[in-house]
């Protein structure tokens, strides 16, 4: 029987758990009765939903942030769960020694002032925010706590200052012919192109194989990406797409893969007169990739970039961007040319035509005379109506 008791000036709490343990606590010396009594009823309600934890059993926020992380681990992607695995590392070193159960509102709400009032990016925290909700639900799940501190937390928002990082980089069409002209291996410069006539991510482009290529109705199939060593689905359902083709793209990859084929032949020649070694199951599944190292083996995004990428850039005397600006790039020229945004939406891969306007809206322009020039046209044009000057004149007339 749950009960409070006066002992030596202290209201003290007296009760029994989910699981049978008798629990004690002796509350703040000033409490009134009616304090006491409202402890007792909140850790009756967390006994009753079996959520209720002794003090010293309580865990500690980085305690239950290194179960879930472990939990995760074969629940996605290798390259997300380093991402969790760099934010514990990093940035949750204020939270990471209080009671889970003592993380409030409040607590995730300074968390996001603290950031916000340093130099941290707003997509950086948004992601952060994104590990956090799952760090506090997965504590929800598990009995740790009663409710998701995070869910009720005002999410952190733009302060309109233009952050320098979340500014997008593109080049210019003299600036793609400059890096082109510049790459004199024909692979890489294929590499260049698809990125930039695509908007194709670079693992999804060094994934791809010759079975993804429909030449018929000039589409590339994305199936696959390859990062870190490894090929892995697509992220989103999204992300599995038909991605358009320009004609020079569909001539660049015939030519490309006819010169594969003759090499491939002559190879097969030579190996005729060696002896022929057992065959290495890796190898059926690198043989069809449209992009391959000199040992068969798919292309390292490091040392492409690197070797390659960078050096183009140099000799272009083009100002550094990253690879990813490849796919702005073509994004932001597509835009430019005032295409549908839902059809921008497809050939990326974005989730939602949200995400496309919520990363490009600052490249469409704020004033489109073509546009209202059409509008009145239609209403216009075919009738021969002119209401502006009837109306002025109506006006000239009544003055």
């Amino acid at each position: 029987m749950a009960c409070i008791a006066k002992r030596r000036g202290r209201y003290v709490v007296d009760c029994y758990d989910q699981n049978g343990k008798r629990y004690r606590k002796t509350l703040k010396a000033g409490m009134t009765k009616e304090q006491a009594r409202k402890e007792l009823y909140e850790i009756e309600l967390k006994i009753q939903r079996r959520t209720f934890l002794h003090e010293k059993k309580t865990p500690l926020f980085s305690e239950v942030a290194q179960k879930w992380l472990e939990y995760k681990k074969t629940r996605c992607r290798e390259t997300t769960w380093e991402m969790y695995k760099g934010h514990l590392k990093n940035h949750f070193s204020d939270l990471n020694d209080k009671r889970i159960n003592l993380i409030t509102t409040g607590t995730i709400e300074q968390f996001i002032t603290a950031r916000q009032s340093g130099t941290m990016a707003l997509a950086t925290l948004r992601k952060l925010m994104v590990t956090l909700n799952q760090i506090m639900k997965y504590a929800v799940r598990h009995k740790m706590i009663d409710f998701n501190p995070v869910r009720d937390a005002e999410r952190p928002k733009s302060t309109g200052k233009i952050e320098q990082s979340s500014e997008i980089e593109i080049l210019t069409p003299e600036q793609i012919r400059a890096l082109l002209e510049a790459e004199p291996d024909q692979k890489y410069k294929l590499i260049f192109l698809t990125a930039i006539l695509t908007g194709m991510r670079q693992g999804e482009i060094l994934g791809l194989k010759w079975s993804d290529i429909d030449f018929t109705n000039k589409q590339i199939n994305v199936k696959r990406t390859y990062n870190h060593d490894r090929f892995f689905k697509p992220k989103t359902k999204q992300s599995i797409r038909k991605v358009d083709m320009s004609p020079l793209l569909v001539k660049e990859l015939a030519q490309w893969k006819l010169q594969g084929a003759i090499t491939q032949q002559d190879q097969s020649t030579e190996a005729k007169l060696e002896a022929t070694p057992e065959a290495n199951p890796e190898e059926n599944e690198f043989k069809d990739l449209i992009f391959k190292s000199a040992a068969g083996t798919p292309i390292s995004c490091y040392n492409m970039v690197r070797r390659h990428y960078v050096p183009a850039l140099k000799k272009a005397e083009v100002p550094y961007i990253k690879f990813h600006a490849l796919r702005h790039t073509y994004a932001s020229l597509l835009i430019d040319q005032k295409e549908n945004i839902k059809y921008i939406q497809n050939q990326l891969g974005h989730s939602t035509p949200n995400i496309t306007l919520a990363v490009y809206a600052h490249l469409m322009r704020g004033e489109n005379q073509e546009a209202v020039c059409k509008l009145e046209n239609t209403i216009f044009q075919s009738t021969g109506h002119n209401l502006v000057t009837e109306t002025n004149e109506g006006l000239t007339a009544n003055g």
